[in-house]
């Protein structure tokens, strides 16, 4: 199988400065300690979502000034909060970048809120397919049984995850 390269437009690149760092570490909440102390962190203004490499590798990505972790980042960490686990049925149409509908929702962070970004899960395994925007609340995704519950914002497969620097 042929390993699809995209080649994303890259408009700046440059370190981040400390105070801009910390910023970013404390709005990540859970996830900052996916940034180390002695983290080397760019920041690559694109297209898309501006990535932040940590080290090299885009692990966190700035979606409407909201710094969130990039499914490689997800990878890299226990997801215990912000979680939405769907059943296997789901899994080929959220690989493929579509949104998430309740459905096929077989559990939800219950601290979910509208609007929250959240880390969507496969049910066997638990590895993050997805990261997304909730439409409804974590309780409400998993008790109904139509629409959407999650907006997709990046997926195993997009240009984000398939980037290379």
């Amino acid at each position: 199988m042929n390993k699809v390269c995209f080649k994303l437009k890259i408009r700046k690149r440059y370190y981040l400065k400390k105070k801009k760092l910390k910023e970013v570490q404390e709005k990540l909440g859970v996830y900052s300690e996916l940034i180390g102390s002695k983290s080397k962190v760019e920041i690559i203004e694109t297209d898309l979502p501006d990535i932040l490499l940590v080290d090299g590798e885009p692990l966190v990505m700035m979606l409407d000034g909201a710094p969130l972790p990039t499914i490689k980042g997800a990878l890299k960490m226990d997801i215990t909060s912000s979680y939405v686990v769907v059943d296997m049925g789901a899994v080929k149409f959220v690989a493929k970048g579509a949104d998430i509908m309740s459905p096929g929702i077989v559990d939800a962070d219950p601290s979910i809120e509208e609007g929250d970004l959240v880390v969507i899960l496969e049910e066997t395994h638990k590895k993050p397919l997805a990261v997304g925007r909730s439409l409804i609340s974590g309780p409400e995704m998993v008790e109904n049984s139509e629409g959407k519950a999650v907006k997709s914002l990046h997926y195993v497969g997009d240009e984000i995850w398939n980037l290379e620097i």
